[in-house]
């Protein structure tokens, strides 16, 4: 008999026919904290003060627009 591959239904000390017996733990796996390319630029949190600026203007030309238009009628 193969030991790396046994046969299906051969008995396995330890082991119950459904997998792991209760109060047993399986072995724990490898972490993935080094799985990926190391990163090193992290960009700013939030909004910069550029486009805040761009729409609080946008928001103000908006109003002013409809107040204009409504006291011209």
């Amino acid at each position: 008999m193969n030991e790396k591959y046994p046969e299906p239904g051969s008995e396995r000390p330890g082991v119950e026919p459904g997998g792991v017996p209760p109060g047993e733990t399986p072995p724990g796996e490898g972490t993935l904290s080094g799985a990926g390319p190391r990163e090193t630029y992290n960009p700013a949190k939030g909004w910069g003060k550029g486009p805040i600026i761009i729409l609080m203007v946008v928001v103000v030309l908006f109003a002013v627009f409809f107040i204009v238009g409504y006291f011209t009628r």
